[in-house]
């Protein structure tokens, strides 16, 4: 690398807009994060939500992706005192899909198994009637990731979406 004379500053390369590259859209909708699993988290992820869903222009998917994102997030928190949740947004054949991660393992009996799955599925009771109204599905189930875990999903369609906005309305 060639000396720098005396009294020249260097400096990093600068970032340039390129004219012709294309705005972000709904194809390229693919998101994760980490947070902790506290309080203020569902907020978090709500708001980070409607951050990526505005700026991909899926607009019209923002009210029922919301309330999904929120009642996720809080069940997460809820199991995971103290930890963190993973969350995942991805756009794919006109749907969204929501993952959530969380901390708690499944239990291996049986008992132990059913009265957890009824808690988390009581938990998640609001986030079936969304997802049903928007002709989407959800379920939850063991996290096949190291660390493991449970792992909680929607798939929200672009179009029951719009519905769901509009029977509210």
């Amino acid at each position: 690398m060639p000396a720098l004379e005396p009294g020249a500053v260097a400096a990093c390369p600068v970032f340039a807009e390129e004219p012709d590259v294309a705005p972000p859209s709904p194809d390229t909708l693919t998101y994760s994060f980490t947070l902790p699993a506290g309080p203020s988290s569902p907020r978090i992820a709500r708001v980070a939500t409607r951050a990526v869903l505005h700026g991909h222009g899926l607009d019209d998917m923002t009210d029922a992706v919301i309330q999904v994102v929120g009642e996720l997030a809080a069940c997460a928190c809820r199991f995971t005192p103290g930890g963190e949740v993973y969350v995942s947004l991805r756009y794919r054949e006109g749907a969204l899909r929501v993952v959530f991660y969380d901390g708690h393992r499944r239990h291996e009996h049986p008992r132990l198994l059913a009265a957890c799955d009824a808690r988390r599925r009581a938990a998640l009771r609001v986030l079936g009637c969304v997802v049903r109204a928007c002709e989407g599905e959800w379920g939850f189930g063991e996290a096949r990731e190291p660390g493991g875990g449970t792992r909680m999903w929607a798939v929200v369609p672009r179009g029951g979406a719009g519905r769901y906005v509009r029977c509210r309305a």
